[in-house]
């Protein structure tokens, strides 16, 4: 199906099971509750999605999963996260075969490219199929940064569509918006940036943390599009310390947690990953607890 690269897209947990293998049903379980809220595409296998702890056949099942959860209601867009150009292209030729709509493109794993050799696996990658395509940008995370200068120079690629900016800084909306006007939808990426970088003038989110509150999240976006910022602050502070979860350097034991006490999935994860323990347990579970006893939509 065509994407409108517009909305909220959240980027979705790969479920497991205690003894680390994968888990299908509950996966789709948890997309039914996301899809209720009324958002706007799935991502799946994206950093939350543990892409890089799934092997081949197992990255090509949760596609294929959700695809057919989905059924034509939203589109689905695969995460693309390999560590060499030619596994990727495998890759996004598979999941295009399997239904996806698009994709989001995550820069190369564990090698650290330089400008050239970045913008070189994008454009090998977005010619694998002609499905459209959000380039992840994440320099916090993966190191690569793709300013909106260099973002510029991929401007001809026909189905680069979207950007996700996580960078941390919000002034780069504005600055893409001036170095591409609207040639690419604008994603926010980073949870506790949402209401800044709406007020910017974004087109989309790709949430993480609301994918355990999906009501609220859809409700909090809903409030950004209409103008409605006194109500949008509001609903803002309540999530602020939820949000946060999502910048740890383990947020997705912390989302997972949160997706578990919400009664939407369970929250294990793959190692090298491990389940939260002790003290930091006992602190995310607070933060989580006290933000859901109080849900704004519940």
């Amino acid at each position: 199906m065509s994407v409108r690269w517009a909305g909220v897209f959240p980027a979705v947990t790969t479920q497991f099971r205690q003894d680390q293998s994968l888990d299908l049903r509950a996966t789709a379980v948890h997309l039914e509750a996301v899809l209720a809220s009324g958002v706007s595409g799935l991502v799946v296998c994206g950093s939350l999605g543990e892409n890089q702890a799934l092997d081949a056949d197992e990255k090509r099942s949760v596609v294929e999963n959700a695809v057919r959860v989905a059924a034509g209601r939203v589109p689905v867009i695969a995460g693309v996260a390999e560590t060499s150009t030619a596994a990727a292209v495998r890759y996004a030729r598979d999941c295009a075969r399997f239904g996806a709509a698009g994709f989001m493109v995550m820069p190369p794993m564990v090698y650290k490219p330089d400008a050239e050799e970045a913008a070189g696996y994008f454009r090998v990658v977005a010619a694998a199929t002609d499905l459209p395509w959000m380039l992840y940008n994440n320099p916090l995370a993966y190191t690569v940064d793709v300013t909106p200068e260099r973002l510029l120079g991929y401007a001809d690629i026909p189905n680069l569509r979207a950007i996700k900016e996580s960078s941390g800084d919000p002034r780069r909306v504005t600055e893409i918006r001036l170095a591409l006007g609207d040639r690419l939808a604008v994603f926010a990426g980073v949870d506790d940036l949402i209401l800044e970088s709406s007020v910017l003038g974004i087109d989309g989110w790709v949430a993480g943390s609301g994918i355990a509150f999906p009501a609220e999240n859809q409700r909090l976006w809903e409030l950004t599009r209409a103008g409605r910022w006194d109500e949008a602050r509001q609903m803002y502070r309540w999530a602020a310390p939820l949000m946060k979860l999502d910048t740890h350097p383990k947020f997705v034991q912390y989302i997972k947690l949160m997706v578990q006490e919400a009664g939407l999935g369970a929250e294990w994860v793959r190692e090298p990953r491990r389940p939260l323990t002790g003290v930091e347990r006992e602190r995310v579970l607070g933060t989580i607890r006290a933000g859901l006893s109080s849900r704004p939509c519940s």
